[in-house]
């Protein structure tokens, strides 16, 4: 297809990928070092980053030509040969047309092209083996899985030395690693990011068999929407011990509650409003049934959106926090709805004090949660003993604390059994 080096070549090129691929599949414009491509399983990372390597090549008398060295790094050197090079949008893969065409010389884990340019194949296992090479680029893959990523990445930075503007491009789905975080937080870093879905060549049987079973979880979130999930060491609970107590449905259950943690004001600066329902089974489990906390809401909006879903639920009553409002905030309910029973509470100990004994309900294997509730979830797991690392409020979480509180903490009300 492209048989000539140069600036026309370079143009048919980009307009023949930019015809199809998506805008996050394609480098970002500006003066950026690092490119990085943060994408969910099958979303096109790979073939991205093997588009932008034949770029370079294909510039002819551009970057690559600076000596014509690129570095391909991944975990391991069979991921770099059986993904990177001769994956399915790997190198060799691409249609360079028969006078470009690479090749791919596996004793000196090189891919050799037609114009003298190379790419050599690197491990993350083996960081010293980029010491005293030099290159004009370089496509790093999967880096969150590097088993030595710092010092891996720290080799090839010294090793990006030819040419007028030596750039790299990282494509991986993310982990909370401290690399990853440095590199997004660097200001010489362009993002483009995409979830699994976005890719529309992905088989039917796959979307609903793997999204449709992780969509929302700790894994489908990482994994499918290529989100980078923090893990905080001090937090009163921990994603994996949450992705234990998941449930699909929740059996008849006794009592339900609805629990408000309504904001000090209301405007573009308030907190969220916290709306958190849950119920008790038969056998003593807790049911964390739905958040549907919101924020900016004027007390109106907030109490309306609390009755609607006491109704839905069919719930026993509201638990309404009041240390800010007084009885202003069953006031605002009541103007919603004067039927709906109301139960004050108020706090007299600090928020971690009052989580405390709602997380000795989960060790204990007493709460489930009714399919994902990740907003939630993550103010769980980010909470400690300082609060929120964000210094927001933790509204989900107070409301969380409330529900469970009034429904197994303290005696509970009259019991009708219903279903869900």
């Amino acid at each position: 297809m492209l048989k000539k080096k140069g600036p026309r070549a370079l143009r048919d090129y980009e307009s023949s990928w930019a015809s199809w691929a998506r805008a996050d599949q394609l480098a970002p414009e500006g003066d950026w070092t690092t490119w990085l491509f943060l994408g969910g399983r099958g979303a096109g990372k790979t073939r991205a980053g093997a588009e932008w390597v034949r770029s370079l090549i294909l510039a002819g008398a551009g970057e690559a030509a600076s000596g014509g060295r690129i570095a391909l790094v991944g975990e391991t050197l069979a991921d770099v040969r059986d993904v990177m090079v001769n994956g399915e949008s790997g190198l060799l893969r691409l249609d360079w047309g028969q006078d470009a065409r690479p090749r791919w010389i596996g004793a000196k884990r090189v891919v050799e092209f037609p114009d003298g340019a190379t790419a050599m194949a690197f491990s993350s296992e083996d960081p010293e083996s980029l010491r005293g090479h030099q290159f004009v680029a370089a496509w790093c893959d999967e880096l969150a899985k590097w088993k030595y990523p710092d010092a891996t990445w720290d080799m090839l930075q010294f090793a990006l030395r030819l040419g007028k503007r030596p750039r790299q491009v990282v494509t991986t789905t993310p982990r909370p690693i401290p690399l990853l975080k440095r590199i997004m937080a660097d200001p010489n870093t362009a993002k483009t990011h995409a979830r699994t879905a976005a890719n529309p060549y992905l088989a039917d049987a796959f979307l609903e068999r793997v999204v449709g079973r992780y969509q929302g979880t700790r894994l489908g979130r990482q994994e499918l929407d290529a989100e980078l999930i923090e893990e905080r060491t001090d937090a009163l609970w921990q994603r994996r011990a949450l992705e234990q107590c998941r449930v699909d449905a929740a059996p008849p259950l006794k009592r339900i509650v609805l629990a408000v943690d309504p904001p000090a004001s209301s405007g573009a600066r308030s907190d969220s409003c916290g709306l958190v329902a849950a119920g008790i089974g038969s056998d003593g489990i807790g049911y964390v049934l739905a958040d549907a906390t919101a924020g900016r809401l004027t007390p109106a909006r907030w109490a309306k959106r609390a009755v609607d879903l006491y109704h839905r639920l069919e719930a026993d009553r509201i638990v309404a926090e009041v240390n800010q409002g007084g009885d202003m905030v069953e006031a605002v309910i009541r103007q919603a709805d004067a039927s709906v029973p109301v139960e004050q509470v108020r706090a007299y100990r600090g928020k971690y004090l009052r989580a405390e004994p709602v997380a000795a309900l989960y060790e204990q294997g007493r709460i489930k949660h009714v399919g994902t509730l990740p907003e939630l979830e993550d103010e769980m797991c980010d909470f400690g003993l300082g609060g929120l690392s964000s210094g927001r409020s933790p509204d989900r979480l107070d409301a969380l604390v409330w529900a469970l509180t009034a429904l197994m903490l303290t005696k509970a009300g009259k019991p009708r059994v219903r279903g869900i």
